[in-house]
């Protein structure tokens, strides 16, 4: 049987592999891919604890919310890669030292 032991380590490990590649990366594109590791942890967390509580949904309902506030991050984050990238013909964060003119 699976417990809740089971999901919180899975999410642990998920989240430790999102925190190294936005610390190893140096491409703008896998520190988002990192991030979205992360929130997948957190709303895994959300979710297997929502399992375990017998008396509402709650966990499922904010893990929702969350899914729906990360396709938006993502989507502004990508717009916001692109038009760097436009400008400055690269995404290494750290190749860009300005971003006024």
């Amino acid at each position: 049987m699976i417990t809740l032991t089971h999901y919180l380590l899975v999410s642990a490990a998920l989240f430790s592999i999102g925190l190294y590649v936005i610390l190893s990366k140096r491409n703008a594109i896998q520190i988002l891919i990192g991030i979205e590791l992360m929130l997948n942890a957190a709303i895994l967390n959300l979710v297997a604890f929502g399992k375990f509580d017998k008396i509402n949904n709650g966990g499922q309902s904010f893990a929702l919310f969350a899914i729906v506030l990360a396709a938006a991050t993502t989507a502004v984050a990508l717009a916001i890669v692109l038009n760097v990238y436009r400008r400055y013909k690269t995404i290494d964060p750290d190749k860009i030292n300005q971003l006024k003119d």
